[in-house]
């Protein structure tokens, strides 16, 4: 706990911005070692003012509060350098230098798709939503979404009330439960998956945060899917964010007369792919397997197995294509290939052709 304490005690300088705390951790690795540097040292990062106040900080009542909170909540506070901040958001331009999380993030987290629309939305765009969301997490695509009333709450149920993993990336810090009702599912979605925020504790949920808070949704997943949404709106602002990290856009076609389906269907003029149904957006993202992926690997034991297994994929390649890129004898990978194909993982097709099988 000692490092959470350290960050919640340099965080609570209002003035220190991401850029700015980025910087020093990068300069100086740790928050202990950022707040015993001198002025002289943090000031050409961070500035004169911000570094005069870390200088003089000091864990007051508020600050112990807030460790309370952290500490009773399970709050973890997890930097970019840890081995537990989610590796594909590091990699997107503009990722938080620190989140705040509840739950947990798991390897298989990466492969994820967010679900994102109105808030005020139809029972048409709620049943999607959920329907949706509950094909992907059966696949083993974990769901992300923001956790706000509408479309967002119907694609968390929907992945929750099928086993799945979802995660939430929140506009306020994660002592607050926005909106109020939503307590029970932020409980569930802690349990089954993470609830994110790059907000310090306490923040309130401001109208400012939350076009902050879409890129970490969208740089959480594979593509967004956008269900129900009006021209301007929040729905917009993540998908901007999502074209900038070269990530897919997928709409769903909504009623021409409807309000609520004016943004989608602007999108789906502007060059978003059109989706009718979850298994489409999978073909096209190549993720329709994670969950048998995942297992399949588990069966397949010996190393070369697994080599020629992740290099195979659902279109077909040829034998001596699949020999050069693997640096194998022919004789070699032939023998592995009938040893995948005894055990049901591999397809051999006309021309001396090979498929992964997943059925």
């Amino acid at each position: 706990m000692s490092e959470a304490r350290d960050f919640v005690l340099l965080m609570s300088i209002g003035r220190l911005t991401e850029t700015k705390l980025h910087g020093l951790l990068d300069r100086f690795k740790t928050p202990q070692a950022i707040m015993h540097a001198n002025i002289e040292e943090l000031s050409p990062i961070a500035g004169n003012e911000v570094a005069r106040l870390i200088v003089s900080l000091k864990i007051d009542d508020d600050i112990e509060r807030i460790i309370d909170i952290v500490e009773k909540q399970k709050i973890q506070i997890i930097p970019f350098y840890s081995s537990q901040y989610p590796q594909w958001l590091g990699m997107v331009e503009h990722a938080p230098p620190v989140l705040f999380m509840r739950g947990s993030l798991q390897p298989e987290d990466e492969i994820a798709v967010a679900i994102i629309g109105t808030r005020g939305a139809t029972v048409y765009g709620k049943n999607i939503a959920e329907n949706f969301a509950g094909d992907f997490a059966e696949s083993g695509v974990t769901v992300v979404s923001g956790m706000a009333r509408g479309i967002d709450t119907a694609a968390h149920w929907g992945a929750l009330r099928r086993s799945g993993r979802t995660v939430a990336v929140l506009g306020c810090g994660l002592d607050r439960v926005y909106p109020p009702e939503n307590r029970e599912l932020m409980e569930e979605i802690t349990r089954n998956g993470a609830v994110v925020s790059e907000f310090y504790v306490g923040t309130p949920p401001l109208a400012q945060n939350f076009p902050k808070r879409n890129r970490i949704i969208s740089g959480l997943s594979k593509a967004v899917v956008a269900i129900e949404a009006k021209e301007k709106s929040g729905v917009m602002n993540t998908v901007n964010w999502a074209l900038n990290q070269n990530k897919d856009v997928f709409a769903i076609p909504g009623n021409i007369y409807a309000k609520t389906s004016s943004g989608t269907n602007r999108l789906i003029k502007e060059g978003a792919t059109p989706a009718t149904s979850a298994g489409e957006i999978m073909e096209v993202l190549g993720i329709k397997y994670a969950k048998k992926e995942r297992e399949l690997r588990e069966v397949i034991l010996e190393n070369e197995e697994k080599s020629v297994w992740e290099t195979l994929s659902l279109d077909p390649i040829y034998l001596d294509e699949l020999s050069e890129r693997l640096n194998l004898a022919t004789p070699v990978l032939l023998k592995i290939l009938l040893g995948l194909e005894i055990k049901g993982l591999v397809r051999q097709l006309p021309g001396m052709m090979f498929v992964k099988k997943y059925e």
